[in-house]
């Protein structure tokens, strides 16, 4: 006895029920220079102060001046492998 193609249905029905598929948007930018804790970044223009941003291998910073097309920020931890 095999498995019906309606229990098969069923069983996908079941686990999408469950299914999330929510999206989260970021922006991305390149670090143009890193000197004393500090990442000058461009390409976030929507950044705004204070706001905590994400740097490779978990490594977090803070944006703090915001210009027209760059931002810096104070990283938060280790910074030797960011460049």
């Amino acid at each position: 006895m095999g498995i019906s193609t309606k229990e098969i249905s069923e069983v996908i029905k079941e686990r999408l029920k469950d299914f999330d598929a929510s999206l989260v948007s970021a922006d991305v930018g390149r670090i143009v220079a890193v000197g004393d804790g500090i990442a000058q970044i461009y390409g976030l223009q929507n950044a705004m102060a204070g706001e905590l941003l994400e740097f490779p291998n978990e490594v977090y910073g803070l944006a703090l001046n915001l210009e027209e097309d760059q931002v810096r920020s104070v990283i938060l931890g280790d910074f030797g492998h960011l460049h």
